[in-house]
């Protein structure tokens, strides 16, 4: 039936009042649901002729309904007031089940109708087009068994996803739990400074104009986490000399020496891409003695405790959201200077053998992630042809 036949267009509106704090909800698209955008007092809203929802009713944004823009209103956003860019619509509970309405509009049917209507050139539509679209509308006893059964399918779903995560912390802890146990099995016994060939070098403070033929300059992100990033750059256009410092080698490890409190001094390792590249100012470079360190250990060794602690407690800043270190701090990390070269490959090769592990697990996790995403649309889409 179209949806004309269960559904009725209130249009009420009502003036606010400046001494009164509103709720604006936020129809997200995708149809993501209904939240709470903000709550502002009534003399902050320009537009004094706004419209109040209800709890079940089926909202529509006029503009982002074609990209799934439209929801249920929760119970936490009876009350709330919306523009008139907004249509609400009563359920006629008697005909329909306002949860079997809810599945349906998540539906691929039902989105397809939406974007289908009207012109391509003109993204809005009007309280007609969405009375006209249609809904399967079995009986109200057949309406209210189908929506049983998917959320009993959508409470496995969730349960499954809550596992996978709990699975995606604990592959993490493993490798975390190695990392605690490195730092208590070995003795600092002196500083980073004792295997650095020369000071920590910040990099250059280039102005970043993203010019497309720019020279890449490597973003904070590229070195949080652990992990470089070689996605994450900037590129400026401005000549940069030659024999400059700044520019990478592979291999090259560099600190973040500004940032979060919980970023600030992690590490990573320039893995060649993009060639040529530099590193900014808010970056140091380690100039490693190779002689004395294998590479990989000091990249594991920077992510143990008593280290990110050192760290966290010599970080300077009067912003409680930015912190940085000197290049006294650097050199002065706590290091195991005195640990054979042969026995830092052993440990290198234990946590790289427990991190592929992890990380096949991650990828395997990651995959079913994507599973997950699909089962309830897949469940949706059966439900919704009578085959549930």
């Amino acid at each position: 039936v179209r949806l004309g036949e269960v559904l009725r267009h209130r249009k009420e509106f009502i003036t606010i009042d400046d001494l009164t704090t509103y709720k604006r909800p936020r129809v997200q698209i995708h149809v993501q649901g209904i939240v709470q955008r903000d709550e502002v007092p009534g003399a902050l809203i320009k537009t004094k002729t706004q419209q109040v929802c209800r709890t079940g009713e089926f909202l529509v944004a006029e503009i982002d309904a074609k990209v799934g823009g439209f929801g249920i209103v929760p119970k936490s956003l009876n009350g709330s007031i919306v523009s008139s860019h907004y249509f609400l619509f009563v359920v006629d509970e008697s005909k329909l089940d306002r949860r079997f309405l809810d599945f349906f509009i998540r539906t691929p049917a039902f989105c397809e109708q939406v974007a289908a209507q009207g012109s391509t050139n003109y993204v809005a539509i009007r309280p007609a087009h969405v009375l006209g679209y249609e809904i399967p509308l079995p009986p109200l006893a057949e309406q209210r068994r189908v929506v049983a059964r998917i959320e009993e399918l959508a409470a496995q779903i969730h349960e499954a996803r809550t596992l996978r995560h709990q699975a995606a912390e604990e592959a993490d802890a493993l490798t975390q739990s190695r990392l605690n146990a490195l730092a208590s099995d070995i003795e600092a016994g002196g500083n980073l400074g004792n295997v650095l060939l020369s000071k920590p070098r910040n990099g250059w403070s280039a102005k970043c104009d993203n010019a497309d033929d720019g020279i890449p300059v490597l973003s904070l992100s590229a070195v949080t986490g652990y992990r470089y990033r070689s996605s994450a750059i900037k590129r400026t256009s401005l000549h940069a000399p030659k024999d400059g410092h700044f520019w990478l080698k592979p291999g090259d490890m560099l600190i973040t020496r500004s940032n979060t409190p919980e970023l600030v001094g992690h590490v990573a390792i320039y893995d060649g891409t993009p060639s040529p590249c530099i590193y900014p100012d808010l970056m140091m470079r380690l100039d490693l003695n190779f002689e004395a360190v294998e590479l990989p250990f000091v990249w594991y060794w920077l992510q143990v405790p008593p280290v990110r602690e050192f760290i966290g407690r010599n970080a300077k800043g009067t912003s409680p959201t930015m912190k940085k270190i000197s290049q006294g701090i650097v050199m002065a990390i706590p290091f195991p200077c005195s640990l054979p070269l042969p026995e830092q490959h052993r440990i290198v090769s234990e946590l790289d053998a427990l991190q592929t592990e992890v990380d096949v697990l991650k990828r395997l996790q990651a995959e079913t992630a994507a599973e997950l995403d699909a089962l309830l649309p897949a469940v949706l889409d059966r439900a919704f042809k009578g085959e549930l």
